[in-house]
């Protein structure tokens, strides 16, 4: 049954330094697509729409970074 279990992980959202919102994500998800998600979580979105963005940091199973100006 353990290995059965599919492994999940809590992925921090920060939007210019602050946390701005959190994911639960499957292991081996790609870049693109917790880019993707990232973006589309309400609470960022609203911190991000109207603004470009600069850069996205993303380190897997752990942390999106999102800088925008």
């Amino acid at each position: 049954e353990e290995l059965a279990r599919e492994e999940q992980f809590e992925v921090v959202i920060q939007v210019n330094g602050k946390v701005r919102g959190r994911l639960l994500v499957e292991e081996g998800v790609s870049r693109e697509e917790l880019t993707r998600r990232a973006l589309a979580e309400p609470a960022v979105a609203q911190h991000v729409n109207g603004k470009s963005v600069v850069k996205t940091v993303v380190v897997p199973n752990r942390l999106v970074s999102i800088v925008v100006r």
